[in-house]
């Protein structure tokens, strides 16, 4: 209900805090109003689970006016341009690096840059024939850097080694930069070792890139993918219309038992999450504007039937080890058989409720939505990521990959686990090459990892530098976008208490 005094609480908090720059106070300010405003009904049920903190809308407000994350075609614009933007097809590296800038500037997504830059590698590899690439590429990777200032913008590499790869991964190594993240879409068959030890050596140098499950993910959808946002995997010429989260730990709290919680309550909760995102998805497909109008579309950059919903989990942690409380059990979360059974019937159960919901548009999931490990948000607190084992509780470094296998393939849109490991590591790349190998083969899906002395770290499923968490603690602004997001996960999740591993 519309509040003229909360209204101007929220207008004020943005306006007075030195710690954001201007675009991004613009950028909070403009998101206000859709707290405020409803354009359709939602149920009763459905509010007391939402204003108990059980259910989550994402910060994106009561209604969406652009897909969440959106993941555009660039193959084709590099083949044919773009008749909107007056661009023709590129003929050399600089042409190309260009077209990819002003294009970056035009993608909307939920924090208004854009979440997915492409397959890069792939894209300037017909290019790569100019005595400056070295030169062009850092010059793009500073742009990137510089002007889209939020670590959500994920770029892909891989799976196969190209010349554009390996200068990308250079550079990186040199800049120490948050942003862009990065994906090497990792297949142990087809991707060379010498390309994927120089990625990890990066990875633990400044965070990224990150190591996806390529022959896994490749066999989702029914067109090409790609890693965006956090590690969000979506169809390219698609993405996702929307996101939503149920927690499951305060769902928990409500439970008798197990028994409880896995019949009655958490299919409740997931039909009324379902219903919701459903009416988000038909406003924003039927009475806005984005499909209808806009150039990425008319132009088959994006494609209405490429785009999915995505369902979020978080607390699986948290919520095993309270049903075990209740049930005066001593098992816990990754350290009891009994405690992991129950979170893959969790899971088993959450799929099952996706499954039999049947949604107009999302084509390219058979009209169902997309199951997802949220990372968290900033004002989550005892709240672990998705299926996360929680920080403090992590198990031998063995044992948690093959935790991970357990839980892991369920989530179709998007799942990680993070590792970092001292910085002895530097000397044995391949050792953490043969940790994701194995991981893999145990069904894990993706691989995060940096240095301990490291200042670019992954926060959740984002990167952040300590060196500006440091600032803001000051109150000085930064010009990354999501460092806020991270200096309150840093106060809230104990990120800096990560397990860090030895080899």
């Amino acid at each position: 209900m519309f509040n003229i005094t909360n209204l101007k609480k929220d207008v004020e908090s943005v306006i007075t805090n030195t710690a954001l720059t201007h675009e991004q106070a613009m950028m909070n300010l403009s998101a206000i109003p859709f707290n405020y405003v409803e354009f359709f009904e939602t149920s009763r049920e459905f509010r007391e689970l939402y204003e108990a903190g059980c259910l989550c809308t994402m910060t994106e407000g009561n209604v969406t006016y652009q897909p969440r994350y959106a993941l555009p075609n660039y193959e084709k614009l590099i083949r044919e341009g773009c008749e909107f933007l007056r661009l023709d097809p590129p003929t050399n590296l600089f042409e190309a690096i260009q077209t990819l800038e002003i294009f970056y500037r035009h993608i909307p997504s939920v924090t208004h840059y854009p979440v997915y830059l492409g397959s890069v590698d792939k894209l300037l590899e017909p290019f790569m024939d100019d005595e400056h690439a070295y030169e062009l590429i850092k010059s793009f990777l500073v742009f990137l850097d510089r002007s889209i200032p939020d670590s959500y913008c994920h770029m892909n590499l891989g799976p196969e080694a190209t010349r554009a790869g390996e200068v990308i991964v250079e550079i990186e190594t040199e800049l120490q930069n948050a942003i862009p993240a990065i994906t090497l879409l990792y297949d142990p068959d087809i991707t060379p070792d010498d390309f994927a030890k120089k990625c990890v050596l990066c990875a633990l140098s400044c965070a990224k890139p990150s190591f996806a499950n390529h022959k896994e993910y490749s066999k989702i959808y029914h067109t090409p993918y790609g890693i965006a946002s956090c590690y969000n995997a979506l169809p390219i010429s698609g993405g996702s219309f929307t996101l939503s989260r149920v927690i499951l730990s305060r769902l928990a709290e409500r439970a008798k038992d197990s028994e409880h919680f896995v019949n009655e309550l958490l299919p409740h909760a997931a039909q009324l999450l379902c219903e919701y995102i459903e009416q988000k998805i038909e406003f924003l497909v039927e009475r806005t504007h984005f499909f209808g109008s806009n150039f990425l579309v008319k132009e088959g950059f994006l494609k209405l039937e490429n785009f999915t919903g995505m369902f979020g989990v978080v607390g699986m942690n948290e919520c095993v080890n309270r049903l075990m409380e209740k049930e005066g059990r001593p098992d816990r979360y990754g350290y009891s058989e009994y405690a992991d059974q129950l979170a893959v019937t969790i899971l088993n159960t959450l799929k099952e409720c996706l499954n039999s919901f049947e949604s107009k548009y999302c084509d390219c999931t058979d009209h169902h939505f997309s199951l997802h490990a949220q990372v968290g948000i900033d004002s989550d607190y005892e709240i672990s990521p998705g299926a996360r084992i929680a920080i403090g509780s992590e198990l031998p470094l063995y044992d948690h990959l093959r935790h991970c296998g357990k839980v892991h393939p369920y989530f179709t849109s998007g799942v990680g686990d993070i590792f970092p490991f001292d910085s002895t590591a530097q000397r044995n790349p391949d050792a953490i090459l043969d940790l994701i190998k194995g991981g893999f083969a145990q069904g894990m899906r993706y691989f995060s990892t940096y240095s301990s002395d490291s200042d670019v770290i992954r926060i959740t499923g984002y990167l952040v530098k300590k060196s500006d968490i440091a600032k803001l603690d000051a109150g000085v602004a930064v010009p990354q976008a999501n460092a806020t997001w991270g200096y309150y996960e840093v106060k809230n999740s104990k990120i800096y208490e990560r397990k860090v591993r030895s080899l």
